[in-house]
Formats: C-alpha cells, structure tokens, sequence
C-alpha cells in the first residue's frame, strides 16, 4: 500500500547495545532475562540451563524463517487486495468472495469436524462465568484478579451505580441505600434460587427449603452454599454483622462466584519493549501459577501484602467435606506473530520473535504448576493455558500450533498440554473461523470476539475502498452483526459446547455497572460462556446473567441456527454517502485524536498499557492498545479519502492535546504534552501513528509504540526530545485501573 507518508519507525526497534547482553548457546540474552530463567524458571524443573538456552536457539533456528515469510504472506494479500481497489475505485465494496478465493484470502472450508482437546478444567468446559483480564506487570493487580473467584454482591451493588444509576454518597452507611441492595440481593435469589415457599426476605434461618432441593450445595460453617447453572452462591450467615443483625435470616451478605477465569496479559494492556519489561511480566505469571506471588503497598498508615487466597472446605449435602476452589483459573496471553524483541538476539544480530520467546518462557512457568512446585496449583487438569492473539487465518494458527509442539517438546511435556486460545480479531481469521479452529483441533480451549481490533483491521484491510462510517455507525453495520453471531454458530459446529469456551468482549466503562447490568446478559444469551469484565466488582455483577441465563440451553438452542454466509462478514462498511456536516467531521475526529492522545501518553511517558483513561466526555473507559489501532486506523482511511486534510489533524492533536494536559494535570509528575521547549514523545508518536496509518503492517500500533516508548525509557541526554517515564507518574495512573 502507499503511504501517505513514509514510515519513519520500524518493527522490534533496539534498545541496547548487543555487546551489553551474555552469550548463551549462541544468543544474545539480555542478562536480565538471563538471570531469571537460570535462577527463577528453571530450578525444580529437571531441565539444566545448557539445554534450555540450546533449545531455544534451535526454536529460533526453526521458526524465525516460517514467521519472516507468514508476515511476508500478510503484505502480499494486502497488496493485492489494495490493486483491485486501485483497479476498480468506483467499486463501493470490498474485493468479491471469488477473487479473495482465488488469491488465497479465503480459505478451503473443513469438513464437518468437532474439537478433540482434552485435559481441560470445569471453569473451561462446564462452567459460564465471567472473565478478567489483567496486565501482567502488576503484581498486585494480577492477586487481585487471581482472587476474584469470588465476590460481594453488596458490596458491589452498594459501591457501584448498578442498582439504580446513582452512587453512594460521601460519609458513613447510608442504611436507605442499604436496604435497597438487600432487596435487590434477595429479589436475585428469589429468580434464582427460589424457597419453596415465600421470599428469601422473610426467609428466618435455619435450613432453606428450596422449590429445587438439586441447588442445595451444602455449607461452609455457617453459611449456605447454593447451586445455579452450575454456579455457586454463599450465603454469608452472621447474626453478630451489622447487616445479619437486622436481617430475618442473618444473612450479612450474598457471595457469588465471580471471575471463574483470569488472562494475565503479556499483550494489549502492557507496555513491555524490552528485556526489563519482558522479565516483569514473566515473573508475575510465574508467581501467579506458584501460589508465592506478593505484593506489599501503602493503604492509609498500614503496609498491607496481597498473596493467593488459599482453597476452603466446605460439606456437601452428604455431609462430605470438599475443596471449594478460591482462585480464578489463571490463563496468559502471548503476543501475535508480529513483534521482534531486543531481550534475545540471533547469531545474525536480528531479534527474536517475541511470540516465540512467550511461547517457551511462559510453557516454562507452567511447568511449575505441573511439578507442584508452589504451595498453590492452578490446573487440576494438568494444562497450561495460552490465549493468542492477532493471528491471521488458518496458516498462522497452524504456524502456532507447530510452535507449540515444538515447545512441549523442548520442556518434556506431553503433547497437547500447552492449550490454545484463539482470537478471533482479524479480518482472515474471522472469514476462515473454521479453518483456524481445525489448524489447532486438539489443543483449542477458546474463541472470541472483539469489537476494537476487529474493526481496526476490516479498516486497514479496505483502506483503499472508500471511506468508512464514523465509528457509532460501524458498530451498526451489517458485517459486524455477521461476525458475532459467525463466532457462536461456528464454534458451536465445532464442537465447543461443553467441550471449551466461546467467549464475548470486554465492557469497557468500569463506572457504568448499571448500564452493564441492562446490557451484557446479551453476551450469555449470545451462546458465549464468558465474557470479559473491566474489574473484580464488574465480574460479580456480571455472574449474575449467568444465574438468570442459563448458557448450556441457550447454546443448544442456538446449534440449530444455519451459519451466517460468509458473504455477509465480507460487507466493507463503507459510507454510502459520506457528506456529513462539518460539525459532524470534526466531532468524530476529535473524539478519535483525544482517544488516542489519552491513551498513548500514559503508555509511553509512564509505561502503562492499561488503565481509566477520562474519554472526550470525561466518562472513564477501560482502554488499550486496540484503542489506538481503530481510531488510528479511521483517521488515516479519512485522510486517504479526503473526509479530513492534514492541516485539520494536526489542529485537533493540538487542541486535544491541550484537553488531554487538563484532564491529567492532577496526576504527580505529569509531564504536559503542550509546552515551550523540545516537542512531547507521545504528540510525536500519535502523529507519526496517524499520518503513517495506512502502511503500518495490518494497522498495528506496536511499531510506533514500542520505538517511542524505548526512546522515553533512555537517559534524558541520549533522547532527541520529550519526557520521562516518571514511576510516580506511572503509581497515579495505575491508581485508575479497577484492579488496584
């Protein structure tokens, strides 16, 4: 594709000198990354350091060319994808199903086939619950999501907007709000779990007689343990408790199972560039699965430590004791095939794939939880689970798949052990599902969706086509309605009910639980059997259209549905008309300008990839890295088009820049992006971003991200301009993230 302006970063941008690493098998290792394996990753796994440096340089030798010619593959596509738009400009749609067949885009359909994986947890394959998702740099972050199994449904209701729109008043209990959750908490066990006779309100203790004795789980000293859609619901009895004192049953709260499984994340909502980064991750992911993972911080005049939550017991209604698990299932996100990293280099100089460095470190750290090597397990099925993202089409799943063969071959592990969770987010994944999921059959566990990179890449691949929607339109479009209800229909043909998880995107605003309320039950009578949630609190509001939907029937029922045609995934959404009103353009372009600006100066000046970042209406929003690819990704389709011109994008990355100063002037050490003297990183790379748009490989941001993000990390004199990733800074912001 040409570029409206030549590219002036490049993918996997070093940061270091190689002759500052250590040499091991070959390699250059940043010594940091080094020191771990040897000293953290490796001991207790009977594997020595010898052999785990010499297998991954022959991991390197064998999956460096085969990733180079997949990438090679993805431009060559595109370009012909971008020639028949130059051929054919008065199209007003996409390339033709029969032309992407014929270039190789679309790939032959598999015969009917269902999923062989085995060795999966109950969280996977028979249990619906919601899902989190984490940032892996965060210590405390990742213990507060690894206990967020389970939840107070009255704290969350009290603390959030969820029961009527309004929040909490500063002070002390309001006993009038109060008793609005009670009984919003009993009219819920009332649809949910319902006596035999009466209301859970006038319920006054002892054993509970329910119209369904099948959902009497039996008791934890105490307390009542309820079961629903297979889901577990505590009834917290005490009658010493301010609110159990004045409750006919003494019932001080309602517990739900909540996060039932947790993504640490390595990918989207993570700044990680270097070696440094890498190893932060990898140790928390490693923690995590052990059990022995801590962290200590500041709350009021008291340090407080966070640590796993170790299992409880509780006696069925047989009076047998049992294990009543206490940790989400822990889950780890790889990053795509595209990135290079400088924490290992190759005998040529050139960098490692990072996505084949994942794939071993974090296989590694699985072992640990295999062997039993921490005072905690995650897996009670023996698996280690790795979400992929950004794969495009069956090829890269296949490519995947050998990898990670190769890799439990390299650690010893059984075939298949290492599980693969694939996203459906690319525009050729999303029109080859079936394909993709036969490529990795015997080691799948999930599929998604996701609104945000989905659409970045259904831009970037019609880029030339015309220009789009605005944004609130394309959410309306025919394709995009395809694409989720494809997801369910084909996974389901797959085999995937009660065998893996199909899984639904994230709510983004973590203050708008009411809202989610009303809106997410879409996401189980969907089909899907998880969807992911913004924080703790959200993830126990969310369990509860999990109690009133009950995902099992709605998947068989939805078995019998015909696939949607392919064709209509294949719809470009492209504006019709595309004469808006000048007050129209630049509301949509400053809402994208401030959306990226927002977020890319906590990721480069604090190195923050997740956080609440305030969007142009002050409203908080859960916001990564997909953020920037959709809105980088419209603004560079309407420039193309000639919707906007250069002129009015720089005046709006000005101006939102201003805004976006205001909106974080309260934060320590924050350093403007508007000021006298050497001009901001960020504001450079969220231009450099836009107006090299449409030649960033697939739309990514990474290129970009990881080279201003470098360059802010280096000593101020070695820097062409710009501020410092200020830790304070980086505290203020994490500050705003649910999870803290």
């Amino acid at each position: 594709m040409t570029p409206a302006v030549a590219p002036t970063l490049e993918r996997g941008a070093t940061t270091g000198p190689r002759d500052s690493f250590v040499c091991r098998a070959g390699l250059a290792v940043d010594p940091v990354l080094a020191r771990f394996i040897e000293t953290e990753a490796l001991p207790g796994t009977s594997i020595d350091s010898d052999s785990f440096w010499a297998s991954l340089a022959r991991l390197a030798d064998a999956f460096t060319p085969r990733n180079r010619a997949l990438l090679e593959r993805r431009e060559d596509l595109q370009t012909a994808i971008d020639n028949w738009h130059r051929q054919n400009p008065q199209s007003g749609t996409g390339v033709p199903p029969r032309l992407l067949r014929e270039m190789g885009y679309l790939a032959p359909e598999p015969a009917p086939f269902t999923i062989g994986t085995q060795g999966l947890d109950r969280e996977i394959t028979a249990l619906a619950g919601p899902q989190l998702v984490v940032p892996a740099l965060n210590a405390r972050f990742v213990l507060n999501a690894v206990n967020a199994r389970w939840g107070s449904l009255y704290d969350a209701l009290y603390g959030t907007d969820a029961v009527d729109g309004s929040l909490p008043s500063a002070g002390g209990y309001d006993p009038g709000r109060g008793a609005e959750v009670i009984a919003w908490g009993k009219a819920f066990l009332d649809a949910c779990v319902p006596l035999a006779n009466g209301s859970w309100s006038d319920w006054t203790g002892s054993a509970p007689q329910l119209a369904d004795d099948e959902q009497f789980a039996g008791t934890a000293g105490d307390n009542i343990l309820l079961r629903n859609n297979g889901l577990l619901i505590e009834l917290v009895i005490d009658r010493a408790h301010p609110i159990g004192a004045s409750d006919p049953g003494g019932i001080a709260d309602i517990r739900l199972e909540s996060a039932l499984s947790t993504i640490i994340d390595l990918e989207d909502s993570v700044a990680a560039v270097d070696g440094e980064d890498k190893v932060a991750g990898y140790r928390n992911w490693l923690g995590a699965l052990r059990g022995d993972l801590t962290a200590s911080f500041t709350k009021g005049n008291r340090t407080v430590e966070r640590r796993a939550e170790p299992d409880r017991t509780y006696r069925d209604p047989h009076g047998e004791e049992r294990a009543l698990r206490t940790r989400s299932l822990l889950l780890v996100r790889n990053v795509g095939h595209l990135m290079t990293t400088p924490a290992v280099r190759l005998a040529d100089g050139s960098e490692m794939f990072e996505g084949v460095l994942d794939a071993a470190v974090t296989a590694l750290a699985g072992l640990h939880d295999l062997k039993g090597l921490g005072p905690l397990r995650n897996s009670e099925s023996g698996a280690i689970y790795i979400v992929k993202p950004k794969m495009h089409g069956p090829e890269e799943c296949a490519f995947a798949n050998d990898l990670f063969d190769a890799v439990e071959d390299m650690l010893g592990l059984a075939r298949h052990t290492l599980k693969i969770g694939v996203m459906d987010e690319e525009r050729r994944t999303s029109a080859n599902l079936a394909a993709c999921i036969h490529a990795v059959k015997d080691r799948v566990f999930f599929i998604n969706t996701g609104f945000l990179d989905r659409t970045g890449d259904e831009i970037h691949t019609s880029m030339l086509a015309g220009p789009m929607l605005r944004k609130a339109d394309i959410k309306q479009a025919e394709w995009i309605a395809a694409y989720e209800d494809r997801n369910v229909q084909i996974g389901l043909a797959c085999g995937f009910a009660g065998r893996a998880q199909i899984s639904k995107g994230m709510w983004a605003a973590p203050d708008a639980m009411h809202a989610m309320l009303a809106d997410k039950i879409a996401h189980p009578m969907s089909g899907a059997s998880t969807a992911w949630v913004p924080s703790p609190t959200a993830a126990t509001l969310h369990a509860t259209h999990y109690h009133r939907c009950n995902v099992a029937e709605r998947q068989q029922e939805r078995r019998a549905e015909p696939v949607v045609p392919c064709e209509k995934l294949l719809t470009v959404p492209l504006a019709e008309d595309p004469r808006w009103s000048p007050e129209e353009v630049q509301a949509e372009l400053d809402n994208n300008v401030q959306g990226i600006l927002g977020y890319m100066v906590r990721w480069i000046d604090a190195g923050i990839g997740c956080s609440k970042v305030p969007d142009i209406n002050d409203i908080g929003l859960m916001e990564d890295r997909a953020t920037l690819r959709i809105s980088s990704q419209h603004i560079a389709n309407w420039l193309l088009h000639g919707v906007v011109d250069r002129s009015m994008v720089d005046e709006a990355l000005q101006r939102m820049a201003a805004r976006v100063d205001a909106q974080n002037a309260g934060s320590a050490d924050y350093v403007p992006m508007v000021r006298d003297g050497p001009r901001s990183i960020a504001l450079t790379a969220a231009s450099d971003l836009i107006f090299t748009g449409t030649c960033q490989p697939s739309g990514y941001t990474e290129p970009v991200l990881h080279q201003a993000r470098a360059q802010a990390k280096r000593p101020e004199q070695d820097r062409q301009f710009g501020a410092t990733g200020s830790p304070r800074m980086a505290t203020a912001f994490e500050q705003n993230l649910p999870f803290g």
